[in-house]
C-alpha cells in the first residue's frame, strides 16, 4: 500500500466497513447521526484524499473545490448518484464511485413488501387491531385486492426492475414492461412483453417504477399518467422520489383515481407532502429499501474498497465517471 490517505466519512456506517477503512487510512467520521449542512460539509472535506459520502449529501463543484486538488475520489454510498455533480468532478479530475448490484435483491424485495402491504391493506389492518376495533371476523372487513394471476407493469428494466419482475413468476402474473428501448434479456428472464407507457398504465393492475432520476424521468408519473390508470391500480415507487409527482398522487388517491400507492422515496425527502400523510390508501416508508444488515454492510465495504483501490493507483471497481481516466491519460500525453 502507498501512504495512508486522509479520508472523511459523512455519516456513521456499519462497523466492518469502518474497521477496514481504518486499517489502511486515517479516518474522521461525522459523529452525529444526521446530515451535515452544506457549510459543514465544505469545512470537513478540506484537505482530504478521499471522501465517503451518502446520497443525502449534495456533492457539487463547491464541495470539490473545498476538498482541494489533492482529493482523488468521492465514494458514494448508494447505487444512484444524482446527488453528485459528476460532470464537475470529471472536469476537476475527481473520481466518483457508487455501490451497484449489492442492494438489488433488498430493493426488489422491499418493492414486493410495499405491493403486498397496499394490496392487502396490511398497515390499515394492523392499526385497526391495535386500536381495539377488531370485534371478530366479518365478510366485508378490510377487503383488499388479489395479486396472483394479475397484470404487473414494470417501468425500468435495469438490475432492480429485472430482479423485481423475476420474482413475479411465483405469482403467475402477466408482465408488461416499458423502457427507453425493448430489453431482450428482461423478456427472456421474465416473459415480459414490451408495450408503450400508455398501454402499460391502462392495462396493469400493479405498476412498479425502477428508473434512475434524470431530467427525462422527473415527474414521469403525474396527472396524465394517473388518469390513464385503472381505478383498481396500485403504484409502487422504490426508485427516486421526484419520479412521481406527489401532489398529483395525492389527488389520485383522494379521488380514487387509483386504489393505492406504496412509496419508499419522496419528492422532497425527507419532507413528505403533508396531504399524502393523510391518505390511508398509501403505505409510506422512510427510504429503507436497502436497509438490511447484510446489504448496508456490503455497501460500505464496496465504498471502502473503491477508496483502497484508488489509493493503490488502481481503477476503483465501481467507478462511475470512467472518462476521468481518459482525461488523465490525455494530460500525460
Amino acid at each position: 500500500m502507498s501512504k495512508r490517505w486522509n479520508v472523511y466519512v459523512t455519516r456513521m456506517l456499519p462497523q466492518p466497513a469502518i474497521d477496514l477503512l481504518k486499517e489502511y487510512c486515517d479516518v474522521e467520521i461525522n459523529p452525529d447521526d444526521q446530515v451535515l449542512s452544506h457549510e459543514e460539509l465544505l469545512t470537513k472535506v478540506k484537505g482530504r484524499d478521499a471522501v465517503l459520502c451518502l446520497l443525502t449529501d449534495t456533492i457539487d463543484d463547491e464541495v470539490f473545490a473545498a476538498a482541494g486538488s489533492q482529493c482523488k475520489l468521492f465514494a458514494n454510498y448508494a447505487v444512484g448518484f444524482n446527488n453528485v455533480d459528476v460532470e464537475a468532478a470529471t472536469k476537476r479530475g475527481v473520481m466518483i464511485s457508487n455501490t451497484p448490484d449489492v442492494l438489488t435483491d433488498a430493493t426488489a424485495d422491499l418493492a414486493w413488501t410495499l405491493l403486498f402491504s397496499v394490496a392487502r391493506r396490511v398497515v390499515e389492518s394492523d392499526k385497526y387491531l391495535r386500536d381495539g376495533k377488531f370485534q371478530g371476523w366479518g365478510p366485508m372487513l378490510l377487503l383488499g385486492r388479489d395479486i396472483t394471476g394479475k397484470t404487473l407493469g414494470v417501468i425500468g428494466t435495469g438490475r432492480i426492475g429485472g430482479n423485481f419482475a423475476k420474482k413475479a413468476k411465483g405469482f403467475e402474473m402477466k408482465i408488461l414492461y416499458n423502457d427507453v428501448t425493448p430489453n431482450p434479456q428482461f423478456e427472456a428472464e421474465t416473459g415480459g412483453v414490451y408495450v408503450d407507457k400508455e398501454t402499460l398504465l391502462k392495462t396493469a393492475d400493479f405498476i412498479s417504477v425502477h428508473v434512475p432520476l434524470l431530467p427525462s424521468t422527473r415527474h414521469l408519473i403525474s396527472t396524465n399518467e394517473f388518469k390513464l390508470m385503472k381505478p383498481t391500480a396500485i403504484l409502487i415507487n422504490t426508485s427516486r422520489g421526484p419520479v412521481v409527482d406527489e401532489k398529483a398522487l395525492v389527488y389520485a388517491l383522494q379521488t380514487n383515481e387509483i386504489w393505492g400507492a406504496g412509496l419508499d422515496v419522496f419528492e422532497n425527502e425527507p419532507a413528505v407532502e403533508p396531504r399524502l400523510l393523510e391518505c390511508e390508501n398509501a403505505v409510506l416508508l422512510p427510504h429503507v429499501a436497502s436497509a438490511t444488515i447484510d446489504t448496508r454492510t456490503n455497501m460500505g465495504l464496496i465504498a471502502v474498497r473503491n477508496i483502497l483501490a484508488a489509493m493503490q493507483g488502481a481503477v476503483p471497481p465501481t467507478l462511475v465517471n470512467i472518462e476521468v481516466l481518459r482525461a488523465k491519460e490525455s494530460n500525460k500525453a
